[in-house]
């Protein structure tokens, strides 16, 4: 143990070098971790990457400057990352889980029309709008047969044949 407080100090003590080694620590820590839980950890960036990603980097912020302990931190983290791993998985085998935790996809227009009213209400503007069509090579909300917002925030585009 007391080599441990030598090499990463202690909540109240942190040296320029302990503080350092927990960067390092740290820094091999969440890359294994990510590697450990799969590529679906943040691959999707849905609301449940989201909110882990930030309380994720909260908590290892914390860890890091000697706000909080160490190791304490760490084995956090691992039980945030393995809930997230649990829920993802769990969203990809069960549609009712699925839609719970990532939410489901909304008809922004469908056949060329535009539902102006699920727009708004999504807060998804012309411009938007406008931007999802061009980078799928349609110029016009008519030349479309689908237009979802997926529940990653992401303007799918449904060309008409």
């Amino acid at each position: 143990m007391n080599l441990l407080i030598a090499i990463f100090g202690s909540k109240d003590d942190i040296s320029i070098l302990q503080e350092c080694a927990r960067a390092a620590l740290i820094f091999a820590y969440g890359l294994a971790l990510v590697r450990v839980m799969g590529r679906r950890v943040f691959g999707k960036w849905a609301a449940l990457d989201i909110v882990v990603s930030i309380i994720a980097g909260s908590n290892l912020s914390r860890a890091f400057t000697g706000g909080a302990p160490l190791f304490g931190t760490l084995a956090a983290t691992t039980v945030l990352m393995l809930l997230h791993w649990l829920l993802a998985h769990a969203s990809a085998r069960f549609a009712s889980v699925s839609h719970v935790v990532e939410g489901r996809p909304e008809t922004l227009a469908e056949n060329g029309r535009l539902h102006p009213d699920r727009a708004k209400r999504h807060a998804v503007s012309k411009a938007d709008l406008e931007e999802a069509l061009r980078q799928s090579g349609v110029e016009r909300i008519d030349q479309t047969q689908l237009v979802t917002l997926e529940p990653s925030g992401k303007i799918g585009i449904l060309k008409k044949h």
